[in-house]
Formats: structure tokens, C-alpha cells, sequence
């Protein structure tokens, strides 16, 4: 089923979305911005992911081109037609498995088939091939609370497999297994892909796992936060089976690290488009004692105070997301920096990993007490309550 890279930009096209923004309306009445002009082209024969941080518009822009939900501006076409609902040569696996509880294994797969208005031997006949491919045969008629979340995966892929699809679109179908269970479903996956066993043309996935990301995909659309836009393409010319070790993919996951963690130049003066920078960031509710524990990880040994974040993520088994909110936290607070990849102990946070516990408390409530300050100060200009100084007493401006 894969394809070289040329044969994939005169292949088929599948999905087309110009220039897509979306709009969701806040509880005070403004507008939020999530995705904001995105283009995307799906072709036959290759697998592409979205990857970005939590929050980017990734899974919003999915539910578009699966038809659950419709773009503010912009239009997404599949096979050259609007895509107005779900079309029929989709077909999506989601995170949390989504599986009915009273119904079979058997039966759970020939859902999607039974809405077409398949008949009932075929929907048996069908159901059966794919439960086979995906791994459970023996297990037809086991419900879902027997099966483990390995399983109650393959039951999710089965299905969506069982109608022939023309894209499967999964939602980080494997953020909610085990890191080995999801290791050897992702392999699975892979390997029936290159073998050309999967019934289906191409494959959209969603993920905030780079690895993950190196590990499957073709083309790796990475997306920039508040709003969605895609940051950069990157292509995956590396064969399969691909080699976590291998030196190429290494280099291939540093770089995007490094790109992700890159600060950019401003679109406006009122917008970094990076998280942690400018008047429109967002202070990530981040553990304290997680703060801690990455500084004194960085600080000890094989890393002495600088190191690659994705062999930082490894060795703590911490997924990108989590890592660059702590990372980002750390450099707000001078502890740490961040710098093309690598994360840096600055001077304070060197003294800090120094520190004990009853130190390490009063420079924290140093820390706090100026960002109150701060927040207090920008509350009041933004007008969103108002401050008795006298009184260390708070109130709303316009109580409703």
C-alpha cells in the first residue's frame, strides 16, 4: 500500500482543505480562534500526521474532515465534493475505544456495516475477515469489560477497518495504552500497512507522540498553537520497518523537537504564537514537585545540567506534551532554557537543585508572590475585578 514520494504527489486526492478557519464562541461572548487558514491535501497511498501540542486545533480539524463539525470559513473537500456530514468512504478510531458495552466483539464490528444496510451474512462474513486481521480471532464473542484496552483497541480498528474505508482517521488512538501495548498495536498497524493487507487507501492520524509520529507516518504536518496553523511539513523518507536507534530517525525526532521549541518572530506585537512568551500566554498548571524533580534529573548524572529533550523524555517517560509545558515553566522561571532542543540549567536553577525543601519553599513563594503581583496588576487594567490593597480584599467590578 505505501508509495514513493513521487508516486504520492500524482496520486489520488483524497481530502482538500483550503485555507479552513474555525470559530467557537466563549462564555463572555467573544470568539475563540482555533484554527486559523490551514490547507491540507490527503493523497492515495500515504499516511500523514498531525502532530502538535495539546490544545493546537489537531482534533478539530479532524471532526471536520470527518464531517462532525463544519469550518467558520474555508471549505473541506473530499474526492473534489464539500464535505457536508460524514462521508462514506471514511471512517474514524477514536482515543477512548467508544465500543457499546452490551454488545459483542462480533457485534461492535458489525455496526458500521449494519448502517450501511449490509446484509446480515455478508456483515457476519466481513466482521470476521477483519477481527482476523487485527488480532482477535477466538474473541468474537467477548464484550468489551473482558477485554483488556489492547484489545478494546483492535475491536475500535476492526470496525472501522470492516467498511473498506478510503482513510481511516484515528485521534490518538494509542495516548490511552500502555506504553508497550501501544508499542506492539502501532507495529502491528505498520506492518499490515506495508503488506497491503488494510482496506483502505490512506491514513490521517493525530498524535502528540514525535516518535510516534517518525515511527508511521509519510508527511508530518506540525501545527502551531493559539490559533492551529500547520508550522511545517515534514517529510519521511525513511523505509519500513523503521529503526528507532537508527541514527537518521534520531536526528529526524531531534529536529522536530527543536523546531517545536524554536521560539519564532511575532505575527503581531501581541502575539508570539509560542506558549510561555508575550501578553497571551498561558501559565500551564504544572507541579510543583514535577518541576523539582526535572531539575534535579537534569542536573545529575549523564545529563549535568544540559540535555536532549527527546532522550530527557525517554529516560522519565514523559510524553512531549508534558515535558515542554514543565520545560516552558522552568524557563519562565529562569530556572532552566530552552534552546534548540536541548533543555539548560541556567545559574539559578543550579542553585536550586541545591537547595532543601525549606529553601526551596521561600524562593517559590518569591516566585508566586511577584507573578500575583503581576496578575493582580493586569487584572485590574483588564478590568476584570477590583483590589483593596488596604483590605488584601478582592470584588467584582460588575457583580451579575
Amino acid at each position: 500500500m505505501t508509495m514513493t514520494t513521487a508516486s504520492t504527489a500524482t496520486a489520488e486526492k483524497l481530502i482538500d482543505v483550503q485555507a479552513v478557519s474555525r470559530v467557537f464562541p466563549k462564555a463572555n461572548g467573544d470568539d475563540l480562534l482555533v484554527l486559523e487558514n490551514v490547507d491540507l491535501t490527503i493523497r492515495s497511498g500515504e499516511i500523514v500526521g498531525l502532530l502538535g501540542r495539546s490544545g493546537s486545533g489537531k482534533s478539530t480539524l479532524l471532526r471536520i474532515i470527518a464531517g462532525l463539525s463544519s469550518p467558520s470559513s474555508g471549505v473541506a473537500l473530499y474526492r473534489g465534493k464539500p464535505i457536508s456530514g460524514p462521508p462514506k468512504g471514511l471512517a474514524m478510531v477514536f482515543q477512548s475505544f467508544a465500543l457499546f458495552p452490551w454488545l459483542t466483539v462480533l457485534q461492535n464490528v458489525e455496526l458500521g456495516l449494519e448502517a450501511l444496510g449490509i446484509d446480515a451474512d455478508e456483515r457476519r462474513s466481513r466482521a470476521l475477515e477483519a477481527i482476523d486481521l487485527i488480532g482477535l480471532d477466538g474473541f468474537e464473542s467477548a464484550y468489551p469489560k473482558e477485554l483488556s484496552g489492547g484489545m478494546r483497541q483492535r475491536v475500535g480498528f476492526a470496525r472501522a477497518l470492516v467498511v473498506h474505508p478510503d482513510i481511516m482517521l484515528m485521534d490518538e488512538p494509542f495516548s490511552a495504552l500502555d506504553v508497550l501495548t501501544a508499542e506492539t498495536l502501532r507495529t502491528d498497524i505498520i506492518d499490515l500497512w506495508v503488506e497491503g493487507r488494510l482496506p483502505m487507501q490512506s491514513v490521517l492520524i493525530v498524535t502528540h507522540n514525535i516518535e510516534e509520529a517518525v515511527l508511521m507516518c509519510d508527511r508530518i504536518l506540525v501545527f502551531s498553537s493559539n490559533p492551529g496553523r500547520i508550522a511545517s511539513e515534514i517529510k519521511v523518507d525513511l523505509p519500513h520497518p523503521r529503526n528507532r536507534l537508527d541514527p537518521v530517525f534520531r536526528k529526524l525526532v531531534d529536529s522536530i523537537y527543536a523546531h517545536m521549541t524554536r521560539r519564532e518572530e511575532p505575527k503581531t506585537t501581541a502575539d508570539t504564537g509560542i506558549p510561555g512568551t508575550g501578553v497571551g500566554m498561558v501559565l500551564n498548571p504544572v507541579s510543583t514537585n514535577e518541576m523539582a524533580g526535572l531539575l534535579e534529573a537534569l542536573a545529575a548524572e549523564p545529563f549535568h545540567g544540559r540535555a536532549d529533550l527527546p532522550v530527557l523524555a525517554d529516560r522519565l517517560q514523559m510524553e512531549a506534551d508534558e515535558l515542554f509545558h514543565l520545560a516552558e515553566t522552568l524557563q519562565l522561571l529562569r530556572l532552566a532554557n530552552l534552546s534548540e532542543g536541548d533543555l539548560l540549567l541556567t545559574d539559578a536553577g543550579k542553585i536550586f537543585t541545591g537547595l532543601g525543601t525549606d529553601d526551596r519553599k521561600k524562593l517559590f513563594a518569591h516566585y508566586a508572590d511577584e507573578t500575583l503581583k503581576a496578575v493582580v496588576a493586569w487584572a485590574r487594567y483588564a478590568e476584570l475585578f477590583a483590589f483593596d490593597e488596604n483590605a488584601d480584599m478582592f470584588s467584582l467590578e460588575n457583580p451579575e
